[in-house]
Parts: C-alpha cells; structure tokens; sequence
C-alpha cells in the first residue's frame, strides 16, 4: 500500500464511520466528515496533507498524488 491509498482509505474511513454514528448516536458526529471534507480541500489546494505526511515518515512508499 502506498501513500496515497492509505490517506484515501483513512478519509472514506472517517467520513463513513462519522455518518454511521450521526445516524446513530447525535447529529454533532457530522462534524467528522465535515471536518475530513474541509482537510481534503485544504489539501488539493495547499499540497499539504497531514496524513500524508504522517504515512512518509512511517515509511510508508509515496504514489504518485503525494510526491
């Protein structure tokens, strides 16, 4: 697996886990999807990711989004 698989499953992860328990427990659990949301369009606009760079220095490979 490489950096870039990893940050889209840990997003789609997060995103789908916070809608399950906004149905489930309380409507403030949207705050993480929300929250994934606004890091990724941080992300695409900055090129800085913080799960990203968390991955690299695990050593996790690079592809070829997060370079």
């Amino acid at each position: 697996m490489n950096v870039d698989r990893a940050v889209f499953l840990m997003a789609g992860s997060i995103t789908l886990l916070g809608l399950l328990l906004a149905l489930l427990v309380s409507q403030w659990l949207l705050l993480m999807p929300a929250f994934v949301g606004a890091n990724m369009l941080q992300a695409s606009i900055t090129g800085l990711c913080p799960a990203a760079m968390i991955f690299k220095r695990i050593g996790m490979p690079t592809g070829c989004a997060f370079n």
